[in-house]
């Protein structure tokens, strides 16, 4: 092997170890919510448009109040920019993933809500969250299924499904079918893209 070689092999090897570090998924070393999808690697609202969507509202302490059709939330990039930190645009607008176990509150056990942090939307309950040992905060459900959206996630050579906010396209995180009963299923969640509200005791 000729020295450029093994400098060039040495390079590509401290490069994918870097991306496992960020993206332990990629390698098959994890199942978190995901890297940057190559079909959301630019902010979600270059490709949102304008209409109607219905979702479940609820109020702070978890209680369902109305089955609503209201405008989606629609901002410029520059809006966006300027309402979250770089962490939280990152995430949400262009489809960043955290690290593991570094999310604010991934291993939060303590009652409350969980809402988009970019328009509020009800998104999880504590009632749902579970411990899934990936260093993300996990859900068996959502706290209604018309406050999120499923969609297909090709990207990367793999089929995954990301989970966006109905209200804003914020990118939340992905799903899984590995998860506990009573559904099977495992919202893997980004810490950054969610606001908790604890409940009042």
């Amino acid at each position: 092997m000729i020295r450029r070689d093994f400098l060039f092999g040495a390079a590509a090897f401290a490069g994918i170890a870097a991306v496992s570090w960020r993206h332990p998924n990629w390698l098959g070393l994890g199942a978190g919510p995901g890297p940057v999808s190559s079909s959301r690697n630019s902010s979600s609202n270059e490709n949102a448009k304008p209409g109607q969507v219905t979702i479940v509202q609820f109020d702070d302490a978890g209680k369902k109040l109305s089955v609503v059709t209201i405008a989606k939330v629609v901002k410029t990039d520059a809006e966006w920019r300027a309402q979250l930190t770089a962490n939280q645009y990152d995430i949400t607008r262009r489809a960043d993933t955290e690290m593991a176990f570094t999310g604010e509150g991934y291993n939060r056990h303590d009652k409350g809500l969980y809402r988009c942090v970019c328009c509020a939307n009800a998104l999880y309950s504590s009632d749902t969250k579970y411990d899934s040992g990936t260093g993300w905060p996990s859900f068996w459900a959502p706290i209604a299924k018309e406050n999120v959206v499923d969609r297909g996630d090709n990207s990367l050579m793999m089929s995954r499904t990301e989970v966006t906010c109905t209200l804003c396209d914020a990118h939340l995180g992905h799903v899984f079918d590995d998860g506990p009963q009573p559904t099977g299923m495992r919202y893997c969640m980004n810490a950054a893209a969610m606001h908790f509200i604890p409940a009042k005791v």
